[in-house]
């Protein structure tokens, strides 16, 4: 107090009245702090920085490097400067209890800011670092340090309102508890929110990475974000899609990692063949199905097995529906399943099936079912479509067609320089 009072009194002995001394004596004072405090901050502020950095370069860890990236040492800095202004505050305003009181309680409120800034420096550092462990790389840490946040920023709030209004903070919280259903429904999301990572993270329902589909909101890609009230998943178009992460829990979606970590990625696809194109095998197409390899042992094994059986019950084969015979689509189905069996981009170890579907009016499908050996998506629809590029092409080779709907070009006649010479009229037909 002595120290504050130098100046006050060699300005009285200038003169000056005493009005005019408390204020020049307060703002010269005020100058001084201010000036010494931006200087102690500067100071510290280098201090830390460097101590930071220089242990940053000789420890192995990088959650150092993480403090100075989310300006934990900057916000530190600040703690001594503050502390100082504080105790210089009482002197500065001695002769002025209302300025003494409002700064007082501006300078409170802003160290309450200041040590939600220093947690939320701490925290991110702390979460930037369990990313970079393997086995919490793809857990729901943002929505952790969300809630972490939520309750720093609520308690800092109502301790600033404590501060401003002069209420014991107790009995602040007790004077707002009868607005807590208006709290309530303000925060509704976050509590939902909330409840919701903690169910996702404990189930292991979906990961930073999985790739899910969730139609009702559009999305279809890889999630890049699961936060305390949103998940953000970046479609395979680019775009981003933002789900509300209760949506999870309250609805249905698919999440691939299933197929991700296993050893194939799924085939079922089919092809419709036409009925009228389905018949038994003659001798002779016999004999020219079995100069396609990859059957040729199965046709000979199974050509045996059928002749002993038809022998041996006295079957009369001059009509080829008596006794056992083999079908076109029958030798077909064998040949697509050798051929899955044979091809490089199946998984042998998975399911390898090709069976018929129950006919429609579009024919009878006729459906593989395997698994490719590489899951990434390009590489799997080219499996895919190389497989059925061949399947597509052998179905004539076996005397069968696929069906397909009729166009315009299917009702008009050409000549051979493909100019149309007739059209077809159906009615007449």
């Amino acid at each position: 107090m002595e120290i504050g009072n130098l100046l006050y009194d060699y300005l009285l002995k200038t003169g000056l009245s005493e009005n005019t001394a408390k204020y020049l004596n307060m703002l010269v004072l005020l100058a001084f702090t201010i000036i010494a405090a931006f200087l102690v901050h500067y100071i510290i502020r280098r201090i830390l920085l460097s101590f930071f950095t220089n242990l940053s370069s000789k420890t192995k860890t990088n959650f150092d490097d993480l403090l100075i990236k989310n300006k934990a040492p900057k916000n530190i800095a600040h703690i001594i400067p503050l502390i100082f202004t504080l105790n210089l505050i009482p002197v500065i305003f001695k002769d002025f209890p209302y300025f003494e009181n409002f700064v007082l309680k501006s300078f409170l409120v802003f160290t309450i800011i200041l040590v939600i800034w220093i947690v939320r420096s701490l925290l991110n550092s702390i979460r930037d670092f369990l990313k970079t462990i393997p086995n919490l790389g793809d857990k729901p840490i943002d929505s952790y340090i969300q809630v972490f946040m939520i309750f720093a920023w609520a308690i800092g709030i109502l301790s600033a309102f404590a501060i401003i209004t002069g209420i014991e903070f107790i009995k602040f919280i007790t004077t707002i508890g009868a607005a807590s259903a208006v709290i309530i429904l303000i925060f509704k999301d976050t509590i939902l929110g909330f409840v919701a990572s903690i169910q996702v993270s404990i189930n292991d329902m979906v990961r930073i990475g999985d790739w899910i589909t969730f139609e009702k909101y559009g999305a279809d890609g890889d999630v890049t974000e699961i936060n305390l009230s949103t998940v953000k998943v970046q479609n395979f178009d680019m775009t981003i899609t933002t789900i509300p992460t209760y949506a999870l829990i309250a609805d249905s979606f698919k999440n691939w990692r299933g197929m991700q970590s296993s050893g194939g990625r799924r085939i079922k696809r089919s092809v419709n063949i036409k009925l009228d194109s389905i018949h038994y095998v003659t001798n002779d197409e016999l004999d020219s199905f079995k100069k396609i390899q990859s059957i040729t042992t199965y046709l000979e094994n199974r050509q045996e097995d059928i002749d002993a059986y038809n022998t041996k019950n006295n079957i009369n084969k001059e009509l080829l529906l008596n006794g056992r015979n083999m079908t076109n689509i029958g030798v077909f189905r064998k040949y697509i399943e050798t051929y899955i069996e044979n091809h490089s981009g199946t998984n042998k170890e998975m399911m390898i099936m090709v069976r018929q579907l129950a006919p429609d009016t579009q024919g009878i499908p006729l459906e593989i079912y395997a698994f490719s050996s590489d899951k990434r998506w390009q590489n799997y629809e080219y499996i895919m479509a190389d497989i059925f590029d061949h399947v597509i092409a052998a179905v004539p080779y076996f005397n069968l067609e696929i069906f397909e709907l009729p166009s315009n070009s299917s009702f008009v006649q050409r000549n051979e320089e493909g100019t149309i010479t007739d059209k077809i009229d159906l009615e007449d037909e």
